[in-house]
C-alpha cells in the first residue's frame, strides 16, 4: 500500500470530470440539491418507491432503475471517501475529532443479514452478512439512580470481511475521539468475529458482553432442560440471571457444566435443539465469556451493559436492505450501507456532506 496521495489523485483522475464530481451517467444533468432528494429518498425506502415520490412532487416520469443508478452511484462515491480516509489512517493520518473529547464512548459491533442475487458457491445461500459498529457518546449514570444516557450515535457498514470491517470501525471511532476519550467499551453478542476485532483494533477497550444475550443463553439452556413452556423451565431461568446480574457468572457455569456432563456429550445424530448440544454449548459460551460479564462493576461505573445501540442500528440499516424482494450486487450493497449509514448518523454528517458538494455547472 503507497500513503502518497498522488496514488489517490491519478485514481481518481481515470473518470471524467462529471463522474469524478457527483459520480453521476455523464449524459444526465443532475444538480447537486436535486441529487441530494433523490440519495434522501433512495436512503429511505426501496428504489420504485422513491422514484414514485419524486415523480410525484416533480412531475417526471423516473423509475426505479434510474433512481437506483443515481444512488448507488452516490453510494459509491461515499464508499471510496472512506477507504481513502481509511488509507491514510493506516499512514498515520487519522481523521479530525472533536475538540472536546469524550468521557465515555461506546463502541457496538454486530451483523445483519442482506439477500444477494447470486447464491454463494461454498454456502448455496444468497444471503450474506453486513457488518454494522456502532459509536456513542454516554452521559455515564451514577450508579444507582441515574442510567448511563446516550448522547450521539454515528455507524459505519460494509459487506467486507471481520479485518477490513474493524478497520473502519476504528477510524470512525477514531473520527468520534477514541484516542483522547475518558473511557473506551466494546459492546456485543460473544460472536466469533467478534474478540479477534476487538483485540486487534481497541485494545485498551473494556469488552461487554451484551446483557441481553447473555440473558438469553440462560433461557435456551432452562428451556432445553425442562421444556419451553414449563414453570421449571422460567424458574430456572430466573434464578440463573439474578446469579449473573448479581456477578455470579462461576456459579452459572458450575450448574451449566453440571447439566452438560449429567446430559452428555453432544452427538453427531442430536438435532441443533437437542438439549445436549444447547448445554454443551452454552457450557462453553459462559465459560469464554465470563471475563466479560462483570455486569456488577459496570453498573456501579454507570456504564451500559446492553448493545441496543448497534442492534437499533442493524435494524435501521435492515429497514432498508433486507426484505424478501430485496436482492442485491455486492457492489449496490456495499454503496446502500454508506448511503444509508450516512442518512442515519446523528452528528449532522448528512447536512455537512450536502453542503460541501459543488454546484452544479452547465457544460
Amino acid at each position: 500500500m503507497k500513503c502518497s496521495a498522488v496514488a489517490v489523485g491519478r485514481a481518481t483522475a481515470l473518470f471524467p470530470p462529471q463522474a469524478r464530481d457527483w459520480q453521476l451517467p455523464g449524459d444526465v444533468a443532475l444538480t447537486p440539491h436535486a441529487l441530494r432528494r433523490v440519495s434522501r429518498e433512495a436512503a429511505l425506502q426501496p428504489f420504485d418507491r422513491a422514484a414514485a415520490a419524486l415523480n410525484e412532487d416533480w412531475g417526471t416520469a423516473l423509475d426505479g432503475k434510474q433512481v437506483q443508478r443515481w444512488a448507488e452511484a452516490t453510494g459509491t462515491r461515499l464508499a471510496r471517501e472512506r477507504d481513502t480516509e481509511l488509507r491514510e489512517a493506516l499512514c498515520g493520518r487519522p481523521p479530525a475529532s472533536p475538540a472536546n473529547a469524550p468521557t465515555l464512548l461506546v463502541i457496538g459491533l454486530d451483523g445483519g443479514r442482506v439477500q444477494m442475487r447470486e447464491k454463494d458457491p461454498e454456502t448455496g445461500s444468497r444471503w450474506r452478512e453486513d457488518k454494522v459498529a456502532a459509536v456513542t457518546t454516554y452521559l455515564a449514570g451514577d450508579g444507582a439512580e441515574r442510567k448511563p444516557e446516550p448522547l450521539v450515535t454515528t455507524y459505519v457498514g460494509t459487506m467486507g470481511k471481520a479485518e477490513a470491517f474493524g478497520r473502519l470501525a476504528r477510524v470512525e471511532a477514531q473520527r468520534r475521539g477514541m484516542d483522547r476519550a475518558g473511557q473506551v467499551l466494546v459492546l456485543g453478542d460473544g460472536g466469533n468475529w467478534i474478540d479477534p476485532v476487538v483485540a486487534r483494533e481497541f485494545p485498551g477497550a473494556v469488552r461487554i458482553l451484551d446483557w441481553a444475550h447473555a440473558r438469553g443463553h440462560v433461557h435456551d439452556c432452562a428451556r432445553a432442560l425442562h421444556g419451553p413452556e414449563s414453570p421449571a423451565a422460567a424458574r430456572m431461568a430466573e434464578r440463573l440471571k439474578g446469579w449473573l446480574y448479581a456477578g455470579e457468572t462461576e456459579r452459572v457455569m458450575r450448574v451449566l457444566e453440571e447439566e452438560s456432563r449429567r446430559l452428555g456429550p453432544a452427538r453427531e445424530e442430536d438435532g441443533p435443539e437437542h438439549p445436549r448440544g444447547v448445554l454443551s454449548a452454552n457450557a462453553g459460551y459462559f465459560r469464554k465469556n465470563a471475563k466479560h460479564m462483570n455486569y456488577p462493576e459496570y453498573r456501579r461505573r454507570g456504564w451500559p451493559i446492553g448493545s441496543g445501540n448497534v442492534e437499533s442500528g442493524i435494524k435501521q440499516f435492515n429497514k432498508r436492505i433486507k426484505g424478501t424482494e430485496q436482492f442485491w450486487q455486492p457492489e449496490g450493497a456495499e454503496a446502500m450501507l454508506a448511503l444509508r449509514g450516512l442518512w442515519l448518523d446523528q452528528d449532522q454528517r448528512w447536512q455537512r456532506y450536502w453542503l460541501s458538494r459543488p454546484a452544479y455547472k452547465a457544460a
